[in-house]
């Protein structure tokens, strides 16, 4: 099972929109890649919903959403067919989804991500999420059993958590939104904490010597990250 800071493992795999070289195809771009149980069940399918009617938001961040389950591309094709024809889910109806979905049947790349976890089901992938990078590393995952659907704002509070950290060389604390202030580094030394004390940075509060925050407005935030990716 691939872990943060590992390479995310290659494949070829056949999708709802042709065939993908992952993450070669993905090269330059943030990917949120995840699993889901099956097709026709109820909880993916207000997920699929759910994550379809944010991709323009998530192409904002530079963001590429791909999912897979262990079902074939008949399947998924169908399927995704009936959710656009038939289902309403809160205000969300005639939902075209449009990013690609993986025929794993074989349960090969479920397997080479850690997506089948026999003490939750055997034949079913459970709802894994990795955050992949524009680098192809993975930066952060998050696995919820098969019963329960995932919050799709905190996986874009994810994405932009990750992308202010990389741009300002910051932390981000408890349930941080843009705007909220974000942690500096620990100093690397008594001399460097020092300098921070005596010359604060504007916008620096510093409560001890271990925790110091400083101040980035929204706007700031978003305008820092589409102007690194051209947006």
């Amino acid at each position: 099972m691939p872990r943060i800071g590992d390479p995310a493992p290659t494949f070829t795999a056949v999708t709802t929109q042709g065939e993908i070289h992952f993450p070669a195809d993905y090269k330059g771009k943030w990917v949120i890649f995840f699993s889901h149980p099956a097709d026709f069940t109820p909880v993916c399918t207000t997920e699929f919903m759910t994550f379809a009617s944010m991709q323009q938001q998530l192409a904002a961040y530079n963001t590429e959403l791909l999912g897979l389950s262990v079902d074939g591309i008949a399947s998924h094709l169908a399927w995704l067919q009936t959710i656009k024809d038939k289902i309403t889910f809160r205000d969300y109806k005639n939902v075209d989804v449009t990013f690609p979905l993986i025929d794993d049947a074989s349960m090969q790349v479920a397997q080479k991500y850690g997506m089948i976890m026999p003490g939750e089901d055997s034949t079913k992938a459970v709802r894994a999420v990795f955050f992949i990078d524009p680098k192809g590393i993975i930066r952060a995952i998050i696995y919820y059993p098969l019963i329960l659907g995932r919050n799709s704002e905190e996986l874009l509070r994810v994405i932009k958590a990750l992308q202010t950290s990389d741009h300002f060389g910051v932390a981000t604390p408890a349930d941080w939104q843009p705007g909220e202030p974000v942690i500096l580094p620990i100093p690397e030394s008594l001399s460097s904490m020092q300098e921070r004390k005596d010359a604060p940075t504007q916008g620096t509060t510093c409560q001890d010597w271990f925790f110091c925050t400083r101040e980035i407005p929204a706007d700031e935030v978003e305008s820092a990250i589409r102007i690194k990716h051209g947006i």
